[in-house]
């Protein structure tokens, strides 16, 4: 079941990183996609929470960062 659980949520993580045509949309998709990754790791050690409190940080980091690149400012 956990098996079923993480392959789920990975394939709904690579759906939602190709998303975004607006700033919010690239930084909303990398928070999700950070969230949903945070947490299937964190629930190897048994903190799916903190994980997925981690993951949303760097997912919006990474959304912010793939926004800035499509614009052409890094």
């Amino acid at each position: 079941m956990k098996t079923i659980a993480i392959t789920l949520v990975l394939t709904a993580s690579f759906v939602l990183a190709g998303c975004g045509t607006s700033t919010n949309a690239r930084v909303a998709s990398g928070t999700l996609l950070g969230v949903a990754t945070g947490a299937a790791i964190g629930s190897f050690s048994a903190q799916a929470g903190a994980g997925a409190l981690i993951g949303a940080g760097v997912g919006a980091l990474g959304g912010i960062l793939v926004d800035e690149h499509r614009r052409g400012n890094l």
